[in-house]
């Protein structure tokens, strides 16, 4: 079965608590704090598998979660960090999240990596919190949890052209003349029921992708046959080629298929109208006369169009196509990768009041949203950190201290980190 989209939740790996710990040994009555940190959680990462053609495996497995760091412990010893956990998703899935739609990555090339979610940090153990003037910290870190989300996988074919037209024109037929495909071939509607891909060969180093887009008719952006679910595959393709019956067999009227069809690309995205096209009369060989064809090249040329006249099972006319194929693509721009436009939601600081606790001149700030920004800020950067500094303070949390006693010098801890106050 041939499945293109797929809703997944993933959730990466809690940090691992960091431990409370004293050093005991012979002969050393009461050693110094040696509680070792969590280890990090860990992180689920989507890479794609240009083996893979569908995303038939999400039809079965929604959820993933990654493993857990472990927990840290005496004589300094930190936790193992948690296995990310790898993905392997059908190459040209684009990555979408589910609550806005808004694209997070493009797995369009074999050497692409994207961490869906990412671990949470694990928490520090006593031995960090040991100063001159508190030698037996008896408290450490919890660690964070790690990231959740739904996300949204959707498969957009990578191929350079695309075969459209009404179902049973031919489209099948062409594409298993001009490559080694093997779709299924039958004289009625809706045979293809799925995309077929196949490679077309024209000498040495000179190859492109050739797509049999399957389901379009009138009514298709909407969800009518197939098309709803397969007009997404034309999004990347560099050219497309209309395939239209000219013999009459079927009583339909060539010209108005045309604009059918474009007219649902149309519905489905102006772009699509806009790509460059050729257009095919296929069947020849079973209208003599020639009326129709002749009416479609008139009408089709006057908008612009390059007409060319075909029989794919007689195999009449397809080189000329092809070649022409060819020449277009040599000065097309090279397939469509998508760019990510998704932004992490904005951190609600009015919701779940962090809690503030303090033993001596250590106060502790944790819960609600504080480890959702601890988790998306890069201290080892300046203007991150001030970014940090600035979220604190204009959700009151300076103003919360120094309500309850807060004094210049103390020490303040929000999960992993531990920074000096002053006013």
């Amino acid at each position: 079965m041939f499945v293109d989209k797929a809703n997944i939740t993933l959730r990466a790996g809690n940090g691992g608590n960091g431990a409370v710990s004293f050093h005991r040994e012979k002969y050393v009555a009461s050693g110094g704090p040696d509680g070792g940190d969590g280890g990090r959680g860990g992180n689920i990462v989507l890479v794609p598998d240009a083996h893979m053609s569908t995303l038939m495996d999400f039809r079965y497995k929604r959820k993933y979660a990654a493993q857990n760091g472990a927990d840290g412990s005496g004589k300094l010893c930190s936790g193992k960090s948690g296995e990310d956990l790898t993905i392997k998703v059908p190459l040209g899935t684009v990555v979408r999240d589910t609550a806005t739609g808004a694209v997070m990555k493009d797995l369009s090339s074999p050497d692409d990596r994207f961490v869906a979610a990412r671990g949470g940090r694990g928490g520090w153990g006593n031995a960090h919190f040991a100063t001159p003037t508190r030698q037996t910290p008896r408290f450490a870190k919890s660690g964070l949890p790690g990231e959740e989300r739904e996300i949204t996988l959707e498969l957009k074919l990578l191929a350079d052209v695309g075969l459209v037209g009404f179902p049973n024109v031919g489209k099948s037929t062409l594409l298993s003349v001009v490559s080694k495909a093997h779709p299924k071939i039958a004289n009625y509607h809706f045979t293809t029921l799925f995309p077929n891909l196949g490679v077309v060969y024209l000498g040495e180093g000179t190859s492109f992708v050739m797509a049999d887009i399957p389901g379009i008719i009138e009514g298709a952006s909407e969800g009518a046959g197939l098309g709803h679910g397969f007009l997404r595959h034309i999004d990347r393709c560099r050219l497309l080629i209309h395939v239209v019956d000219v013999s009459g067999s079927e009583g339909r009227d060539p010209v108005e298929d045309f604009e059918t069809i474009n007219a649902e690309l149309s519905k489905y995205g102006e772009s699509l109208l806009s790509r460059p096209m050729l257009v095919a009369g296929n069947k020849c060989d079973l209208a003599p006369d020639g009326e129709l064809a002749d009416k479609l090249e008139k009408y089709v040329t006057e908008k612009g169009y390059r007409f060319f006249r075909l029989s794919a099972a007689a195999h009449t006319g397809v080189t000329e196509l092809i070649n022409a194929v060819s020449a277009e693509l040599a000065h097309l721009p090279p397939i469509t990768v998508f760019e990510p436009e998704f932004v992490e939601p904005e951190i609600d600081t009015t919701s779940n009041e962090p809690e503030i606790t303090h033993a001596g001149d250590v106060w502790t700030v944790e819960g609600g949203w504080m480890a959702q920004l601890v988790r998306n800020v890069n201290f080892g950067d300046y203007e991150s950190r001030m970014f940090f500094d600035r979220r604190l303070r204009a959700a009151g949390i300076y103003d919360k201290l120094e309500s309850l006693g807060i004094q210049d010098g103390d020490t303040v801890s929000i999960y992993d980190i531990e920074f000096e106050y002053r006013r």
